[in-house]
């Protein structure tokens, strides 16, 4: 059962972001701002002037009482221990910021917005480096690669998946989901398959910093491995009877969390997968057939190996159902253990235990 946060805000609350230190912030409609303790204690509150929604926030790494939170198009520097009055603000986005990303050197900021732009913002210098345009709708995710702080990917509702090294202006390459849906369906499919597009919702890049993971609407996980300067899908399955609205890598795993607009919350192991794929002498056909054999029975809750050897499906170690459409997901420690955080339409934070599982 998840533990419930309240008392905080009265919105439905669209991010959350913690520290190393078990302090947690999220941000919801309407400009507000909450910081919890890691016993979900209420610890401040503030209220951004113009009242547009928090759509991102994100802890300094280095400096963990440091938080940055986007609303409407403005990025706001803070002090988590004191909420009231912003530390610094940057207004570089022409719409509204969707998702916010530090590099591990932490010189730089990327904003993606609803525009389809990520605007690079040099922190040293206070200035933008680099304005990056190539998404045709809202870019609705972006992040850094780990131990590659120049390099980064993206993904939005024109389909699209795009990694960039920010030496060049251009993506290094680019992938659109429903074209390469289109080139799966080889086999039959169930009715209605194709009547959500596979709009991109949410990447997030593992702590190797070559495989990532990306959410879309179609229901579909996808799982890309980052050669040299392309990208190739390693794997692609289904566990969501909805659109997958967030994915989220646990830290230094290929334990992998993905939050739907069905309610549902699911935890995949993708690490064996993975491996085989790079054992495999017959890498591409395998991929091939593997990707049109993953689509996973809905629903059941399940502690078993990530493989349903019978049928090549590839099966959640853990599926919850939350019941709310998820708007955010984080893993991250408070006293000693691992916990998901959840956001969704309610104005509660569901703290779920994964010790409990």
């Amino acid at each position: 059962m998840a533990v419930k946060w309240s008392g905080g805000h009265s919105s439905p609350i669209l991010c959350l972001n913690a520290n190393p230190e078990g302090l947690v912030a999220s941000g919801a409609e309407g400009g507000d701002l909450m910081a919890w303790g890691e016993d979900g204690t209420p610890l401040g509150h503030t209220r951004f002037q113009g009242a547009e929604d928090v759509t991102s926030v994100l802890f300094s790494p280095s400096c963990p009482t440091k938080l940055y939170a986007s609303h409407g198009e403005t990025i706001s520097v803070l002090d988590i221990r004191s909420l009231k009055g912003s530390l610094d603000h940057f207004h570089v986005n022409e719409e509204e910021i969707n998702c916010l990303s530090l590099n591990e050197t932490e010189n730089l900021l990327a904003s993606a917005d609803d525009s389809g732009a990520i605007k690079i913002l040099d922190l040293e210098n206070k200035k933008v480096s680099r304005s990056l345009r190539r998404h045709s709708n809202i870019c609705s995710s972006v992040a850094f690669r780990p131990q590659r702080p120049q390099s980064l990917v993206s993904c939005g509702l024109d389909m699209q998946v795009m990694l960039w090294n920010l030496q060049k202006a251009r993506p290094l390459w680019i992938t659109n989901l429903q074209e390469d849906e289109m080139e799966e369906m080889e086999s039959p499919q169930s009715p209605g398959q194709l009547l959500n597009p596979a709009l991109a919702h949410s990447v997030s890049v593992a702590s190797c910093g070559n495989i990532f993971s990306c959410g879309a609407e179609d229901g579909k996980v996808r799982i890309f491995r980052v050669v040299g300067v392309k990208c190739e899908q390693e794997l692609g399955f289904k566990g969501h009877t909805l659109g997958v609205s967030q994915v989220c890598f646990l830290p230094e795993s290929y334990l992998l969390l993905t939050g739907g607009n069905d309610g549902k919350i699911m935890l995949w192991d993708v690490g064996s997968e993975i491996e085989k794929e790079q054992k495999s002498p017959t890498k591409h056909t395998h991929r091939k057939k593997n990707k049109r054999a993953t689509y996973t029975k809905q629903g059941g809750n399940t502690n078993t190996l990530v493989t349903d050897e019978k049928h090549g499906k590839i099966l959640p170690k853990l599926s919850i159902e939350h019941g709310e459409k998820v708007n955010w997901l984080l893993s991250t420690k408070i006293k000693g253990y691992q916990n998901i955080l959840v956001a969704d339409q309610t104005s509660c934070i569901s703290l779920y235990p994964l010790h409990e599982f």
